[in-house]
Parts: C-alpha cells; structure tokens; sequence
C-alpha cells in the first residue's frame, strides 16, 4: 500500500508541475509547440562558421563585415539597373543527358519573358553595335572606307590592301570561335533562335515548389559524376564528399568542389529565406507569400540533420564569393572601360558610376584569392585544367535538366556567372605578363585583346550579388536563432530525448 501511495503521490506531482508549467507559458503569452519542437542546440548551425576559410588567407568575419556593409548595398543597387536586370538566355533546351519530362506545373515555377523590342537600347541596335564586335569586323572592306580619304597617305606608294574576301572572313571566324571555345568554362545559349529576354526583377529567384527525384537527380549528377572525388573515396554512396576527405584531393580539385558546393548552398540559402510560406486566394488567382523559414534552414544546414556538413557548406559559399570577388579584382581594368549601353544616356552613366564605386570597393579587400598558387605544374598542370574546364562545362549543360523554368533560368545564370569567373582567373587569354603589383589587376590595355559577351557580364554580376545576399542573409538567421534561444525554455533536452 505504502508503494501505490508513494506512486500515486509522484504521478500527483508530475500532473501538477505540468498544469503549472503550461499555465506559466501562457502567462507569458508564448507557443508551448515551438518548444517541444526546439532542437537541443539551435546555434549549431553556425557555431563552426568562423575562423579561416582554408585553401585562402580570408576569414568568414572579415567577409561577413565586408559584404554586408560594403558590398552588398552597392550590388543591390547595380543589378536593378537596366543594362543588368535583362539576361537572354534559351529556356527550351532539351537535356543532354538523360529523358525528362518531369516539368514543374506549379505556376511559380513558370517565366515570364519579355519582347527583344522592350529591352532598353534594343531598338538602337545596341546588340551588333556594342556587344558582338570581334576582331574581324575591323578588317572588311566597309570598315577600311575612311581610311582612303586621309590626306596624309601616299596611296600609291604605300598602299596596302587591308581588306579580306568573305571566304577568309568566314574562316577566321571559325578559327576565334574554335580559340573562344577552348577557353570557355560554359556554353552560351543566348544566339540560339529560342532564347528569349527575361526581366530577373520580375522573376526573383525563390522557393517554387520544384523538389523530389527530378530536383534530387541534377545535383547527384552534379556531384557524382562532374566533380573531383577523393581515391580512394570510402564514402562513395554519398553524393558530396565529406570534408575530413578534401585533405586527399590537390589544391586545384578542391578549389573545384568547394566552388560548386557554394553555389549549391547560395542556392539553397536564397530558398530557405524566400521560401513559400501560405498562398493567398483560389485558383488562378492564387498569389503567394514568400518569407524566410528557419525549420527548413536548419534542415539543410543543422550539422545534426547533414552528417557534420552543414557548416563547412555554408564555409564553402564564402569560398565562392571570394572566388567571384578576385574576377571582378582581376578583370576591373576591363570592366571599368564598357559602356553599359542601353540608349538611355543617364542611366548608363550612373551604370558606369556605380561600377568604378563597387570596383574600388573591391579593390581595397585585403585578402583576395591567390589564383596564381593554381596549375602549376607543366604538363600534368595543364591536363589537370582542362579535365577542370571540362567538368564545369558538363555542370553548366546539366542545368538545361532542371524541371523548374524559374529554377533553371537562375541556375544558367549563375553558373554563366561562376563560368565567366573561372574563365577571367584560369584562362590564359586572361592572364597578363605585367599584372598591378598591389592589386592583382590586369593591365588597362588588356581590353584589346580580350573583351567578355554582355550575357557574361550580366551573369558574372548578378551571380555574385546572388552569393552577396546570401551572406547578408545568414545573418538575418543568426538573428532569429538568437531570438529563439533567448526566450525561455522549460522543457530541458536530456540527451537522447526526442
């Protein structure tokens, strides 16, 4: 009898510290579920994102000052404008690799696209004047015209025929594009007779909808089949590499899985923090809200739910901004000389403003990424970058498998941005002999012998603005993890509790 009383009287005590328990919450006017559901730690996510990055002389607090407060509000403001908010690119191409019809019927994964005729300068001809000019344009006989006229030649004595035939033309353009061709990091789509402007203002990238075995597919392809992987690879089932295992791959494979993991955790970031929370109305009229969703965060990234991983991917995205931010150094010289032409006179000269002050922004980052450190090697290092450009080739086709329209126009454009990154660091038409000593800059004068599509400058651009918000907004989810942990907790996380 004594032993049901002592039992009862336990059972009596636990109901009353529950009933009071649950009455203090609701005094204090808080959800009792989020707490039952509250993970143990809920900073894990960010408890390991500090420190150096590897691979780089750069730490994640001097980027996270750096870009949010330099950075990223110029960007921000650069990519609205006109010469940047248009991007033509082929939304129809079939995948190379595999048969899909798995296509997105959600109506937010759809585009809207717009007519040539409405983007701004199209109507000037702003296409062929400014943006498509190659070397052998120079040497027609109709570009030679003026050059009979000046009254400083003896024609006679020292005529020389500076013209070409039409044959000739046409096989020197076949021998630039086959030279272009080596160099490039991706294909371009935007001549193809489907491709179309998009209005990326109009189609913000976000959470759409677009997951499951079709979503699954095209990152295990991405991962499995077209990146580096560590021999041998003990987890071989598994379609990242674990980074205790990047130690056993050489600097140039790694710089390669690190690149394409940050974009793939950019991505991810931008869905989490625009993530589909309710839709409003019925039907075709249905509009939805988009905000940010720590649950679906820490699903992705809580080192508890990614085998230990999670931080180091969220390292890797700091590892491809500074990947992009060194192109943008590098190339500098060359992209303060372009015009940014779009007709209007005003905006384009606040376009080329806005370009001299992010570049002196960037200019001054003290620890840029040393891409010299790369390929070096004679002919082992020179295979090596072409296995390197290949692989990144077959990673820019596989995003014409995406399912998802909206989806797949962010995922050409930024890994068109990323491309055109690799390419203005590796390749060696962008290499120059006499490079800025202080800044790693190429020569102005490197202009002439190099000049990058306007799709490559708009997607180098609006990719790294991309990996900048992404930034911007881990700090946004440090906050609500910090707002979380902050209210009061009465039900304690006793290891191995559930």
């Amino acid at each position: 009898m004594a032993k049901v009383a002592t039992e009862m009287a336990y059972k009596n005590y636990c109901v009353v510290f529950i009933i009071f328990a649950l009455v203090i919450v609701q005094a204090v006017g808080y959800d009792t579920e989020l707490y039952e559901t509250k993970p143990c730690d809920s900073n894990a996510c960010f408890d390991e994102l500090h420190g150096s990055l590897g691979d780089c002389s750069c730490n994640v607090d001097t980027i996270d000052y750096f870009n949010n407060v330099k950075v990223y509000p110029r960007l921000q403001s650069l990519v609205r404008k006109d010469y940047f908010r248009f991007y033509k690119v082929n939304l129809k191409k079939e995948c190379p690799f595999w048969a899909d019809d798995s296509k997105c019927a959600m109506r937010y994964c759809h585009i809207k696209t717009c007519s040539k005729e409405s983007v701004p300068g199209y109507e000037n001809g702003y296409e062929n004047d400014h943006l498509d000019e190659t070397p052998v344009t120079k040497y027609t006989k109709e570009a030679q015209g003026n050059c009979a006229t000046d009254a400083d030649h003896d024609h006679d004595l020292g005529y020389l025929n500076m013209t070409i035939s039409a044959a000739s033309q046409h096989e020197i353009a076949k021998w630039k594009a086959h030279d272009d061709a080596l160099e490039n990091f991706c294909g371009y789509d935007d001549k193809d007779v489907d491709a179309e402007y998009v209005d990326l203002l109009l189609n913000p990238e976000r959470f759409t909808g677009y997951k499951g075995p079709s979503a699954n597919r095209i990152w295990k392809s991405i991962y499995q089949e077209n990146c580096f992987r560590p021999k041998p690879n003990p987890y071989s089932s598994f379609p990242f590499v674990m980074t205790s295992d990047l130690g056993n791959m050489c600097l140039e494979k790694r710089v390669f899985y690190r690149a394409v993991s940050g974009l793939h955790t950019s991505i991810n970031v931008h869905l989490c923090s625009k993530y589909l929370l309710f839709e409003k109305g019925a039907g075709f009229t249905t509009d939805g809200e988009w905000g940010p969703n720590l649950e679906e965060f820490q699903r992705r990234f809580d080192p508890s739910q990614t085998f230990g991983e999670g931080p180091n991917w969220l390292k890797n995205l700091y590892f491809v901004y500074l990947l992009e931010m060194r192109a943008l150094a590098k190339a500098g010289p060359y992209l303060e000389k372009e015009e940014y032409y779009t007709g209007n006179p005003t905006e384009d000269e606040e376009t080329r403003q806005a370009i001299h002050n992010l570049l002196s922004v960037i200019y001054s980052f003290p620890d840029h990424f040393n891409e010299s450190s790369m390929f070096n090697g004679g002919s082992q290092a020179a295979k090596l970058k072409v296995e390197f450009r290949e692989h990144f080739r077959n990673i820019s086709r596989i995003m014409d498998c995406v399912g998802c329209d909206k989806c797949k126009l962010w995922g050409k454009l930024q890994t068109q941005g990323l491309g055109t990154a690799l390419k203005i660091l590796f390749s060696s038409k962008w290499n120059s002999p006499e490079p800025d000593p202080n800044q790693g800059k190429l020569p102005v004068r490197h202009k002439s012998h190099e000049r990058l599509q306007r799709t490559e400058v708009v997607a180098l651009f609006n990719a790294f603005s991309r990996l900048s918000e992404s930034i911007r907004q881990l700090e946004q989810f440090r906050i609500m993890l910090r707002s979380l942990n902050e209210k009061p907790v009465f039900l304690s996380c006793a290891k191995g509790s559930t």
